[in-house]
């Protein structure tokens, strides 16, 4: 009974250090990255030293440019001069696609989901299925909603054409792995 007793103490005794000592781990990201004051390395810190929590879309963009260069091993800012244009048009194309046929996340950008265009086509046959129109007019939204999601496929696939024209084998086998091309 007794040595029971000891085993159990013991065990809750471990079983709260361990979630103390993860507890202690954890980073409140106090003043964003880096801690207190302290900024973030790819980011100048606000007046009160830290980045405050806020997303910046911009560095946001170049940082992950930044990747994508290291990563093709461009080392040549003409090199990089060509391909970088390339790789955002295949970016922007990208996400273009897939929110505005509704395979990301939806609500951004003008007139909702990938711009005005997708967002009537959307709508459109949204609106057919929700009021339980006829058939024929189900039907036309659907193809009219289909036609737009092509072009936008289409679109992609040229601005992936383009950017492998310029990118060596290597390269290339390291934007598909990045995702950039198929």
């Amino acid at each position: 009974m007794k040595l029971k007793f000891s085993l159990s103490i013991w065990a809750v005794v471990a079983a709260l250090c361990l979630c103390g000592a993860s507890l202690l781990a954890q980073d409140d990201n106090a003043g964003g990255p880096g801690g207190p004051g302290g900024g973030g390395p790819d980011g100048p810190p606000n007046a009160a030293g830290g980045s405050g929590g806020r997303f910046d879309p911009v560095q946001f963009q170049q940082r992950m440019m930044r990747h994508i260069r290291q990563d093709l091993n461009v080392t040549n800012d003409n090199e990089w001069s060509v391909i970088q244009p390339l790789v955002q048009k295949v970016m922007d194309t990208r996400r273009e696609a897939d929110m505005g046929m509704g395979g990301g996340p939806g609500g951004f950008g003008p007139g909702g989901p990938g711009g005005p265009q997708s967002a009537v086509e959307r709508q459109t046959l949204q609106k057919a299925l929700a009021s339980k129109a006829p058939v024929a007019e189900v039907k036309d939204a659907l193809d009219k909603f289909r036609t737009a999601r092509k072009d936008k496929q289409d679109k992609l696939e040229a601005a992936q054409a383009n950017l492998k024209s310029v990118l060596t084998t290597k390269q290339e086998a390291q934007a598909v792995l990045l995702g950039l091309l198929r």
